[in-house]
């Protein structure tokens, strides 16, 4: 199989769950602003999509989105305990941070990239990131995980965007169970690993 990512960016996400489960990938770098592949290719014809991540399997068959390729990557490995089995409420619940992570932490914080925010519109996304967070700090009282005692696809997924905060400068200092979430995710192996190979520390 083969990843098309781009470093630090949310295709990170399935690098880790890949990691996490043992799973051997071809890294494929992809230069978003450009659409080629580090061979060179067309990513249009990869991903009409334009972004990463994508997941070329075997055959051919391409899957995109990165909640739906940690999932496929994890029900690869399901000894990994990484993903609850299909149809059982823990499994549903894991979909439900995946899909909060996608629309409410992913695309809020990775608003902040877009070098077209005014001043007034950074503070107004800011505001909408901090309500987003103040959930999530609630979520994780208690908790190692999102979903519990045990690191899952949702948790990788998350660290990503919560490691952009440290790109921002966006400080975490009024969410202290999401700063040391965070960092304790930052020392977890594969996370440790996808970074590495990514050339990201």
């Amino acid at each position: 199989m083969k990843l098309y990512y781009a470093p630090g960016a949310c295709s990170m996400a399935p690098h880790i769950v890949a990691q996490a489960a043992g799973i051997d990938l071809e890294l494929i770098k992809v230069d978003i602003p450009a659409k080629k592949t580090e061979h060179g290719d067309d990513y249009w014809q990869v991903n009409p999509k334009g972004y990463v991540p994508a997941l070329m399997l075997d055959d051919g068959d391409v899957l995109t989105e990165v909640g739906v390729i940690c999932q496929y990557l994890a029900d690869q490995k399901p000894e990994s305990g990484l993903i609850a089995p299909a149809g059982s409420r823990q499994r549903y619940h894991q979909q439900e941070s995946l899909n909060f992570v996608a629309t409410e932490v992913h695309k809020q914080i990775g608003a902040l990239f877009n070098p077209a925010l005014t001043p007034e519109m950074r503070q107004v996304q800011t505001q909408v990131i901090k309500r987003r967070l103040t959930a999530l700090e609630r979520l994780l009282e208690g908790k190692q995980y999102l979903n519990g005692e045990e690191f899952s696809v949702a948790d990788a997924y998350l660290f990503v965007p919560l490691h952009w905060t440290n790109r921002m400068k966006f400080d975490l200092a009024d969410f202290p169970n999401i700063q040391a979430y965070r960092d304790r995710l930052a020392q977890y192996p594969a996370v440790r690993a996808a970074m590495q190979a990514e050339g990201l520390g």
